[in-house]
């Protein structure tokens, strides 16, 4: 009996030599998952998390191997493993992914209210920090190309403002909004989008078209809603990065932390952002098409719930921001034969109440919003004859501009669950807007001296009939201190899922923009050897428009993948459409005056698909295709012919990102940016242009390409990435710029910067 029980204890020795038994949990990021499910691909093996979400899985197995967790509604995540590393009891940690987030985000763009992007009537699209990383946008300016029906545009040579199309629509149609709301400024438009930096971005929300109108004036193309960063964990993160375009050097240093208490009741996130880029001269005649840029900019969000229904939210950020263009020399700008230097100081923020009563069926919002921006600037040109030097000496044309934005306001919703046998969100509104514009260069006779106040009502029936059909229904009334009468913008939209995959969508709505300075308008520009500047036609009436949207909506989710397509059409008639009429020269250089046409039209479709495999690839694209078109021709600048064509407007363009992640470690994504033929006027005056004409820009085909490794850093519970990457691989830029203090500043198109190379580095908490 003695050796029986030898024997039996070697053997049970022997079955156990090499055994390795893997210890982890599964979650969903958040919370355990209980009972999910964990096995050895390949092999007939595996257990069931218990209900703390741990599993302990043995294995005999030598070298790699590979694991996959899975759980009923979330998608599968797979690791491959040494198994090595846990014979000293390195634990394996999977976080699933639930469908929802993929396919039913929250979002609060739409209507106002929190709202499953499915059950939402208005298509809601989102652009998130992953995607931000991925394709390496600095800046909001970059990351908004990747969206369905967007497109950002750089304007001038010297400077490089841009502004964002939508739908086919000039920037002055897209309203961009700061945590919902609309302190974006005309003055800051002109150069926001590329001073906002991404890494304070949480996500950003995309509503196109006429369904903005509850958004008031200047929603007409759409709205763009940045969401900051918001509190959820204790974490860190700090990167730096080093881009080279072609010989200039650019240098980015962001970091963010967040803080949240104990018990979730309070939290802050803060962030920060350096940058340093130098110019960058395309065609060798030593004036910069890129300008230089310095820029450094920091806020935080914070939260407190003072009780379980009660939340405040507090958000703050500052921009300083430097920018030179043009001849490049160690000079004072109005010694440079031609440049433009701008330094922005910026400060906006905003504050938000929430209540929930009666057992959370109503809530009671009240916020208020500002910003208020300082800039001094010069454009120039120096002159070429003794008595305009002396004059110039004399008097450079230096400028001051202040713009200081108000927006405060409150808002009720309530639930009615019970409602003809459905339930109805009701929602009212009041706001008001107050924007105080000065913008003044002496030497030019040039002042904008402009305050425009809208105060603006709006009510809305948010009507889910029944699981399968839901009616939205609301009204906005504005009243625009430009305007005599109270404007009614109304707005429906149906929605219609006959199964829980598809969703059908019709919209129409109405909007106007009012007869005041925008950012595009508060640009001077060089033409012709001179600068040129818009001014607004005495009647100058608001601009009208009715919008109509329908989409078809397609998600299928699968234990392993998910893959979806989106087909949206759209129609947008506008009455009294808004043009720029060439009114010849001064003693400065060219003068416009915005007008009053017949009307305009922009109709198109776009096309989207998507496809996640199990997080490891990530598929996601979308193409426009459109036609804008006044309803009498234009004429765009004396001499030539009368257009009906939109200028700077290209009839088809897309995009198109993927991502390759196939263990916790490696990353690679690749992304597209596709833009089409365009109309564009080409103002002479520069050695290569003796003429004013039209001309058709080229097609452009831009690819991207990121790679990052990360190791685990265990013991200090911190993850290190090294990346690298190439922004426009292939160097698709434009070629013919004009060269000289004479150029035609507008005279630019096509993408932002050419064939860049970048590397960087990124240190974060587990």
């Amino acid at each position: 009996m003695k050796y029986l029980a030898i024997i039996f204890t070697l053997f049970c020795t022997l079955s156990n030599y090499g055994q390795v038994t893997i210890k982890g949990t599964v979650t969903d990021g958040t919370n355990p998952l209980p009972y999910a499910t964990v096995q050895i691909t390949g092999k007939n093996k595996g257990t069931i998390t218990d209900s703390n979400g741990q599993f302990e899985l043995s294995t005999t197995a030598s070298g790699k191997i590979s694991l996959l967790a899975s759980s009923t509604g979330y998608l599968s995540d797979k690791k491959t493993i040494r198994i090595e590393k846990f014979k000293n009891g390195t634990t394996l940690n999977f976080k699933l992914t639930e469908y929802t987030d993929v396919l039913d985000p929250v979002t609060v763009t739409g209507t106002k209210t929190v709202k499953r992007k499915t059950n939402n009537p208005i298509i809601v699209n989102i652009i998130n920090s992953k995607t931000l990383q991925n394709v390496q946008a600095c800046n909001l300016s970059e990351g908004l190309r990747f969206q369905t029906g967007l497109r950002v545009e750089t304007d001038c040579q010297t400077c490089n403002y841009t502004q964002l199309r939508m739908n086919g629509l000039n920037g002055r149609y897209s309203q961009i909004l700061i945590n919902g709301r609309n302190v974006f400024s005309p003055l800051t438009g002109l150069y926001g989008l590329e001073q906002i930096p991404t890494n304070m971005i949480d996500r950003i929300e995309i509503v196109r078209g006429g369904s903005s109108a509850l958004y008031g004036s200047g929603a007409v193309g759409g709205t763009v809603n940045v969401i900051t960063k918001i509190p959820k964990k204790n974490n860190y993160q700090i990167e730096t990065s080093y881009q080279n375009i072609k010989g200039a050097n650019d240098y980015i240093v962001n970091g963010n932390a967040t803080v949240v208490s104990d018990d979730y009741n309070s939290g802050a996130t803060f962030y920060i952002n350096s940058r340093n880029r130098e110019m960058y001269d395309a065609n060798g005649d030593n004036y910069s098409e890129l300008p230089e840029l310095k820029n450094m900019a920091f806020g935080t969000n914070l939260f407190f719930l003072p009780s379980e229904n009660e939340k405040l939210e507090i958000n703050f950020s500052k921009i300083n921001e430097y920018r030179y263009g043009g001849e490049m020399v160690d000079k004072a700008p109005h010694l440079a034969l031609q440049s433009e230097e701008r330094t922005h100081d910026i400060y906006f923020g905003n504050l938000d109440y929430q209540i929930n009563f009666n057992d959370w069926k109503s809530s009671f919002i009240t916020y208020i919003a500002a910003q208020t921006t300082d800039r001094r600037h010069y454009t120039g040109i120096f002159p070429d004859t003794e008595e305009d030097i002396t004059e110039h000496l004399t008097n450079p044309p230096y400028g001051t501009s202040t713009s200081t934005t108000y927006q405060g306001g409150i808002q009720l919703n309530h639930t009615i669950e019970n409602f003809l046998n459905g339930s109805n969100i009701l929602t009212a509104g009041l706001e008001h807007i107050n924007d105080d514009i000065i913008d003044e260069i002496e030497a030019y006779n040039y002042l904008i001296d402009q305050n425009t106040q809208n105060t603006g009502m709006f009510l809305q029936s948010d009507w889910e009939i029944n699981k399968k059909t839901t009616l939205l229904a609301g009204v906005r009334f504005d009243k625009h201190n430009f305007i005599d009468y109270v404007i009614a913008s109304p707005r429906f939209s149906f929605l219609y899922k006959p199964t829980s995959l598809l969703q059908l969508r019709a919209t129409w709505g109405t909007g106007f923009l009012a007869p005041q300075a925008f950012d595009t308008d508060l640009h001077i520009a060089f033409a012709g050897g001179g600068i040129s500047r818009v001014q607004l036609s005495e009647d100058l009436k608001e601009e009208r428009s009715n919008s109509f949207n329908v989409s078809l909506n397609f998600d299928k989710p699968t234990e392993h993948y998910i893959y979806g397509f989106t087909i949206e059409g759209f129609y947008t008639h506008f009455n009294d459409s808004f043009y720029l009429h060439h009114l010849g020269e001064d003693e400065f250089g060219e003068l416009f005056e915005k007008r009053n046409g017949d009307g305009a039209t922009v109709q198109g479709i776009t096309f989207e698909a998507r496809v996640n495999i199990g997080q490891v690839f990530e598929f996601e694209g979308g193409l426009t295709l459109q036609k804008s078109l006044y309803d009498t021709a234009i004429e765009n600048v004396d001499g030539l012919a009368a257009k009906k064509e939109f200028m700077r407007t290209p009839n088809n363009y897309a995009y198109a990102t993927f991502s390759y992640k196939p263990n916790l470690n490696f990353n690679t994504s690749i992304n597209f940016v596709y833009t089409g033929n365009m109309d564009i006027v080409h103002y002479g005056g520069a050695l290569e242009q003796d003429i004013d004409e039209y001309k058709v820009t080229p097609k452009f085909a831009e690819l991207g390409l990121k790679s990052g490794y990360t190791f685990n850093l265990n013991r200090t519970k911190t993850d290190l990435e090294l990346f690298v990457g190439v922004k426009n691989i292939f160097d698709a830029y434009q070629n013919d710029f004009d060269s000289g203090k004479n150029r035609d500043s507008n005279y630019i198109y096509g993408p932002a910067n050419p064939r860049t190379y970048f590397a960087g580095i990124k240190l974060s908490s587990k």
